[in-house]
Protein backbone atom coordinates (compact mmCIF):
# COMPACT_ATOMS: atom_id res chain seq x y z
CA UNK A 1 0.00 0.00 0.00
CA UNK A 2 1.42 3.70 -0.47
CA UNK A 3 1.90 6.39 1.59
CA UNK A 4 -1.71 7.88 -0.03
CA UNK A 5 -4.00 5.23 1.53
CA UNK A 6 -4.19 7.16 5.06
CA UNK A 7 -7.33 8.98 4.83
CA UNK A 8 -11.53 9.36 5.68
CA UNK A 9 -12.67 11.96 2.78
CA UNK A 10 -14.10 10.79 -0.15
CA UNK A 11 -12.61 12.27 -3.49
CA UNK A 12 -13.67 14.81 -6.11
CA UNK A 13 -13.96 13.19 -9.80
CA UNK A 14 -16.72 13.06 -12.11
CA UNK A 15 -17.58 16.03 -14.06
CA UNK A 16 -16.01 18.72 -11.57
CA UNK A 17 -13.60 21.23 -12.19
CA UNK A 18 -9.88 20.82 -11.56
CA UNK A 19 -8.71 23.83 -10.86
CA UNK A 20 -6.53 24.13 -7.52
CA UNK A 21 -4.48 21.09 -5.51
CA UNK A 22 -6.51 22.57 -2.80
CA UNK A 23 -9.54 20.01 -3.77
CA UNK A 24 -7.41 16.76 -3.29
CA UNK A 25 -7.78 14.75 -0.51
CA UNK A 26 -5.19 11.40 0.11
CA UNK A 27 -7.99 9.29 -1.36
CA UNK A 28 -8.49 11.04 -4.04
CA UNK A 29 -4.97 11.48 -4.70
CA UNK A 30 -4.54 7.50 -4.16
CA UNK A 31 -7.31 6.62 -6.00
CA UNK A 32 -5.87 8.78 -9.10
CA UNK A 33 -2.44 7.72 -8.61
CA UNK A 34 -4.42 3.62 -8.93
CA UNK A 35 -5.68 4.69 -12.14
CA UNK A 36 -2.37 5.90 -13.39
CA UNK A 37 -1.04 2.66 -12.63
CA UNK A 38 -3.70 1.05 -14.39
CA UNK A 39 -3.21 3.73 -17.84
CA UNK A 40 0.43 3.02 -17.78
CA UNK A 41 -0.40 -0.77 -17.59
CA UNK A 42 -2.43 -0.37 -20.36
CA UNK A 43 -0.28 1.60 -22.52
CA UNK A 44 2.61 -0.78 -21.78
CA UNK A 45 0.50 -3.99 -22.49
CA UNK A 46 1.91 -5.53 -19.04
CA UNK A 47 0.62 -8.97 -18.71
CA UNK A 48 -2.66 -8.74 -16.95
CA UNK A 49 -3.52 -5.47 -18.23
CA UNK A 50 -7.32 -3.90 -18.89
CA UNK A 51 -6.72 -3.19 -22.55
CA UNK A 52 -10.53 -1.24 -22.23
CA UNK A 53 -9.00 1.69 -20.68
CA UNK A 54 -7.63 2.29 -23.76
CA UNK A 55 -11.02 3.10 -25.50
CA UNK A 56 -13.24 4.16 -22.41
CA UNK A 57 -13.01 7.74 -23.89
CA UNK A 58 -14.18 6.79 -27.22
CA UNK A 59 -16.51 9.13 -28.97
CA UNK A 60 -15.53 12.36 -25.75
CA UNK A 61 -13.63 15.07 -27.43
CA UNK A 62 -10.74 17.31 -25.01
CA UNK A 63 -10.76 21.05 -26.16
CA UNK A 64 -7.19 22.17 -25.42
CA UNK A 65 -6.93 25.97 -24.61
CA UNK A 66 -3.55 27.31 -24.25
CA UNK A 67 -2.69 31.19 -24.11
CA UNK A 68 1.11 30.71 -23.22
CA UNK A 69 3.39 28.27 -24.75
CA UNK A 70 3.71 24.70 -23.60
CA UNK A 71 5.65 21.63 -24.96
CA UNK A 72 4.99 18.85 -22.42
CA UNK A 73 1.26 19.85 -20.86
CA UNK A 74 -0.24 20.04 -24.42
CA UNK A 75 1.42 17.65 -25.78
CA UNK A 76 0.77 15.36 -23.23
CA UNK A 77 -2.76 15.81 -22.61
CA UNK A 78 -3.03 15.38 -26.44
CA UNK A 79 -1.53 12.24 -25.99
CA UNK A 80 -3.31 11.12 -23.12
CA UNK A 81 -6.98 11.44 -25.12
CA UNK A 82 -5.49 9.79 -27.92
CA UNK A 83 -4.33 6.87 -25.77
CA UNK A 84 -8.18 6.84 -23.85
CA UNK A 85 -9.70 6.42 -27.47
CA UNK A 86 -10.93 9.96 -27.56
CA UNK A 87 -9.99 13.00 -29.95
CA UNK A 88 -8.78 16.85 -29.18
CA UNK A 89 -9.56 20.24 -30.33
CA UNK A 90 -6.80 22.36 -29.81
CA UNK A 91 -6.70 26.43 -29.57
CA UNK A 92 -4.08 29.02 -28.68
CA UNK A 93 -3.99 33.11 -28.73
CA UNK A 94 -2.78 33.13 -32.36
CA UNK A 95 -5.39 31.38 -33.63
CA UNK A 96 -8.50 32.23 -31.93
CA UNK A 97 -11.03 34.66 -31.91
CA UNK A 98 -9.26 36.97 -28.58
CA UNK A 99 -7.03 38.80 -31.91
CA UNK A 100 -11.06 40.04 -32.71
CA UNK A 101 -11.12 41.24 -28.98
CA UNK A 102 -13.53 38.30 -27.96
CA UNK A 103 -13.11 37.60 -24.34
CA UNK A 104 -11.84 34.74 -22.16
CA UNK A 105 -15.11 33.65 -21.01
CA UNK A 106 -16.75 33.82 -24.42
CA UNK A 107 -14.33 31.77 -26.06
CA UNK A 108 -14.34 28.70 -23.70
CA UNK A 109 -18.58 29.03 -23.35
CA UNK A 110 -17.80 28.52 -27.59
CA UNK A 111 -15.53 25.93 -27.47
CA UNK A 112 -17.35 23.93 -24.04
CA UNK A 113 -20.11 23.33 -26.90
CA UNK A 114 -17.78 21.43 -28.87
CA UNK A 115 -16.19 19.05 -26.37
CA UNK A 116 -16.62 17.31 -23.26
CA UNK A 117 -14.04 18.59 -20.83
CA UNK A 118 -11.77 21.88 -21.48
CA UNK A 119 -7.89 22.38 -20.45
CA UNK A 120 -6.65 26.12 -19.81
CA UNK A 121 -3.23 27.46 -19.66
CA UNK A 122 -3.21 31.85 -19.38
CA UNK A 123 -1.07 34.10 -18.51
CA UNK A 124 -3.35 35.39 -15.66
CA UNK A 125 -3.36 33.92 -12.08
CA UNK A 126 -6.88 33.35 -11.11
CA UNK A 127 -8.48 33.45 -15.15
CA UNK A 128 -9.15 29.47 -14.85
CA UNK A 129 -10.60 29.60 -11.39
CA UNK A 130 -12.68 32.80 -12.90
CA UNK A 131 -13.92 31.46 -16.14
CA UNK A 132 -15.06 28.08 -14.43
CA UNK A 133 -18.06 29.86 -13.08
CA UNK A 134 -19.19 30.15 -16.79
CA UNK A 135 -18.79 26.92 -17.77
CA UNK A 136 -21.47 23.93 -17.78
CA UNK A 137 -18.15 21.64 -18.54
CA UNK A 138 -15.74 20.36 -16.27
CA UNK A 139 -12.32 22.30 -16.63
CA UNK A 140 -8.43 21.28 -15.94
CA UNK A 141 -6.35 24.49 -14.53
CA UNK A 142 -3.02 23.85 -17.02
CA UNK A 143 -1.69 26.34 -15.46
CA UNK A 144 -2.68 30.39 -14.43
CA UNK A 145 0.15 32.80 -14.61
CA UNK A 146 2.33 32.13 -11.05
CA UNK A 147 -0.60 30.56 -9.64
CA UNK A 148 -1.16 26.94 -9.89
CA UNK A 149 -0.30 24.19 -12.42
CA UNK A 150 -2.20 21.40 -10.05
CA UNK A 151 -1.91 19.01 -13.02
CA UNK A 152 2.29 19.28 -12.63
CA UNK A 153 1.98 18.86 -9.24
CA UNK A 154 0.00 15.92 -9.32
CA UNK A 155 2.65 14.12 -11.85
CA UNK A 156 5.57 15.37 -9.68
CA UNK A 157 3.82 13.54 -6.64
CA UNK A 158 3.18 10.27 -8.56
CA UNK A 159 6.89 10.29 -9.56
CA UNK A 160 8.09 10.86 -6.08
CA UNK A 161 6.65 8.37 -4.69
CA UNK A 162 7.22 5.99 -7.67
CA UNK A 163 11.36 7.01 -7.37
CA UNK A 164 11.37 6.51 -3.53
CA UNK A 165 8.52 4.13 -2.69
CA UNK A 166 7.00 6.82 -0.15
CA UNK A 167 6.29 9.71 0.55
CA UNK A 168 6.06 10.45 4.24
CA UNK A 169 9.37 11.32 6.00
CA UNK A 170 11.32 12.68 2.86
CA UNK A 171 13.54 15.61 2.68
CA UNK A 172 12.49 17.50 -0.48
CA UNK A 173 14.39 20.40 -1.84
CA UNK A 174 13.03 22.82 -3.84
CA UNK A 175 15.83 24.59 -5.96
CA UNK A 176 15.67 28.03 -8.23
CA UNK A 177 12.95 30.23 -9.18
CA UNK A 178 10.39 29.71 -6.21
CA UNK A 179 8.87 33.08 -6.83
CA UNK A 180 7.02 32.78 -10.37
CA UNK A 181 7.06 28.57 -9.99
CA UNK A 182 3.60 27.88 -10.07
CA UNK A 183 4.31 24.29 -10.27
CA UNK A 184 6.65 24.23 -6.82
CA UNK A 185 3.57 26.44 -5.88
CA UNK A 186 1.30 23.86 -6.25
CA UNK A 187 3.84 20.81 -5.28
CA UNK A 188 4.41 22.55 -1.50
CA UNK A 189 0.38 22.52 -1.30
CA UNK A 190 -0.08 19.58 -2.20
CA UNK A 191 2.91 17.85 0.03
CA UNK A 192 0.99 19.82 3.08
CA UNK A 193 -0.58 16.31 3.24
CA UNK A 194 2.48 14.61 4.31
CA UNK A 195 5.34 14.72 6.69
CA UNK A 196 7.87 15.75 5.29
CA UNK A 197 10.60 18.47 5.07
CA UNK A 198 10.63 21.06 2.50
CA UNK A 199 14.21 22.76 1.68
CA UNK A 200 13.75 25.98 -0.19
CA UNK A 201 16.79 26.97 -2.17
CA UNK A 202 16.68 30.27 -3.91
CA UNK A 203 18.44 33.14 -5.68
CA UNK A 204 17.65 36.35 -3.78
CA UNK A 205 14.15 38.01 -5.01
CA UNK A 206 12.72 34.66 -5.79
CA UNK A 207 11.95 32.82 -2.27
CA UNK A 208 8.57 30.87 -1.76
CA UNK A 209 5.83 32.99 -1.29
CA UNK A 210 4.75 33.93 1.90
CA UNK A 211 1.19 32.98 1.81
CA UNK A 212 2.64 29.31 0.19
CA UNK A 213 4.50 29.34 3.43
CA UNK A 214 1.59 29.97 5.33
CA UNK A 215 -0.85 27.19 3.73
CA UNK A 216 1.78 24.68 3.88
CA UNK A 217 2.42 25.80 7.92
CA UNK A 218 -1.67 25.24 8.35
CA UNK A 219 -1.37 21.69 7.10
CA UNK A 220 1.06 21.07 10.66
CA UNK A 221 2.92 18.39 8.79
CA UNK A 222 5.58 19.85 6.97
CA UNK A 223 8.80 21.18 8.37
CA UNK A 224 10.11 24.25 5.79
CA UNK A 225 13.50 25.45 5.52
CA UNK A 226 15.10 28.35 3.74
CA UNK A 227 18.65 28.29 1.93
CA UNK A 228 20.73 30.16 0.01
CA UNK A 229 23.01 27.56 -1.35
CA UNK A 230 22.36 23.57 -2.16
CA UNK A 231 25.68 22.40 -0.50
CA UNK A 232 23.57 23.35 2.90
CA UNK A 233 21.59 21.03 2.54
CA UNK A 234 22.50 18.44 -0.78
CA UNK A 235 23.26 15.40 1.52
CA UNK A 236 20.42 15.10 3.27
CA UNK A 237 17.97 15.44 0.41
CA UNK A 238 15.93 12.74 -0.64
CA UNK A 239 14.07 14.38 -3.75
CA UNK A 240 15.77 17.62 -5.34
CA UNK A 241 13.48 19.18 -7.18
CA UNK A 242 14.99 21.79 -9.96
CA UNK A 243 13.17 24.90 -11.77
CA UNK A 244 14.21 27.39 -13.86
CA UNK A 245 14.37 31.01 -13.68
CA UNK A 246 11.11 31.84 -15.66
CA UNK A 247 12.46 34.95 -18.03
CA UNK A 248 8.80 35.24 -18.68
CA UNK A 249 7.94 36.94 -15.74
CA UNK A 250 10.67 39.68 -15.41
CA UNK A 251 9.71 43.31 -15.87
CA UNK A 252 13.44 43.65 -17.87
CA UNK A 253 15.82 41.20 -19.30
CA UNK A 254 18.30 42.86 -17.09
CA UNK A 255 16.43 41.75 -14.09
CA UNK A 256 16.36 38.24 -15.44
CA UNK A 257 20.11 37.92 -15.91
CA UNK A 258 21.13 39.47 -12.54
CA UNK A 259 20.06 35.87 -11.68
CA UNK A 260 20.01 33.26 -14.50
CA UNK A 261 22.58 30.81 -13.72
CA UNK A 262 22.67 31.15 -9.99
CA UNK A 263 22.09 27.42 -9.40
CA UNK A 264 24.01 24.71 -11.93
CA UNK A 265 23.31 20.84 -10.94
CA UNK A 266 26.36 19.04 -12.35
CA UNK A 267 28.28 15.96 -11.50
CA UNK A 268 30.42 17.86 -8.80
CA UNK A 269 27.03 19.02 -6.81
CA UNK A 270 25.38 15.53 -6.99
CA UNK A 271 29.15 13.63 -5.99
CA UNK A 272 28.06 15.00 -2.21
CA UNK A 273 24.26 13.74 -2.93
CA UNK A 274 22.66 10.63 -1.23
CA UNK A 275 22.74 7.61 -3.96
CA UNK A 276 19.42 7.10 -3.92
CA UNK A 277 18.10 10.81 -4.59
CA UNK A 278 16.09 11.53 -7.56
CA UNK A 279 16.49 14.58 -9.77
CA UNK A 280 13.52 16.03 -10.83
CA UNK A 281 12.34 19.32 -13.44
CA UNK A 282 9.02 20.17 -14.61
CA UNK A 283 11.31 21.15 -17.89
CA UNK A 284 11.97 23.52 -20.07
CA UNK A 285 15.50 23.25 -18.54
CA UNK A 286 17.61 26.29 -19.21
CA UNK A 287 21.22 25.38 -17.83
CA UNK A 288 20.24 24.17 -14.28
CA UNK A 289 20.56 20.98 -15.32
CA UNK A 290 24.27 19.87 -17.06
CA UNK A 291 23.20 17.30 -19.54
CA UNK A 292 26.03 15.16 -18.24
CA UNK A 293 23.45 14.26 -15.61
CA UNK A 294 21.07 12.75 -18.14
CA UNK A 295 23.04 9.27 -17.42
CA UNK A 296 22.58 9.16 -13.89
CA UNK A 297 19.99 7.05 -12.79
CA UNK A 298 18.97 9.48 -10.24
CA UNK A 299 18.13 11.58 -13.66
CA UNK A 300 14.37 11.14 -13.27
CA UNK A 301 12.95 14.23 -15.25
CA UNK A 302 12.35 12.12 -18.59
CA UNK A 303 10.50 9.17 -16.42
CA UNK A 304 8.79 12.39 -14.72
CA UNK A 305 7.42 13.35 -18.40
CA UNK A 306 6.01 10.40 -19.33
CA UNK A 307 4.32 9.66 -15.92
CA UNK A 308 2.72 13.21 -16.61
CA UNK A 309 1.19 11.15 -19.86
CA UNK A 310 -0.25 8.26 -17.16
CA UNK A 311 -1.71 10.74 -14.57
CA UNK A 312 -2.94 13.33 -17.59
CA UNK A 313 -4.69 9.73 -18.93
CA UNK A 314 -6.24 8.95 -15.28
CA UNK A 315 -7.47 12.23 -14.35
CA UNK A 316 -9.03 12.92 -17.88
CA UNK A 317 -11.11 9.43 -17.04
CA UNK A 318 -11.97 10.17 -13.60
CA UNK A 319 -13.36 13.39 -14.41
CA UNK A 320 -15.56 11.99 -17.79
CA UNK A 321 -16.68 9.01 -14.84
CA UNK A 322 -14.92 6.49 -17.71
CA UNK A 323 -12.61 4.99 -14.97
Amino acid sequence: MSDTDDVALGPLWAGEQVLSVAAFTKESVNELFAAADKCKAAVNDEPGCDKSVLECCKHKVLALVFYEPSTRTNCSFAAAMLRLGGTYLQVNESSSSVKKGETLEDTLRCLACYSDLLVLRHPEKGSVARVSAFLRKPLINAGDGDGEHPTQALLDLYTILKEQGRIEGLTITMLGDLKYGRTTHSLAKLLAMFHVTLNYVTPPGLEMPEYVKDLVKAGGLVEQNEFSSLDDVIQTTDVLYVTRVQKERFASVAEYEKVQGSFVVDAKVLSEAKTTCCIMHPLPRVGEIAPEVDTFPSAAYFRQMENGMYVRMALIAKVLNKL
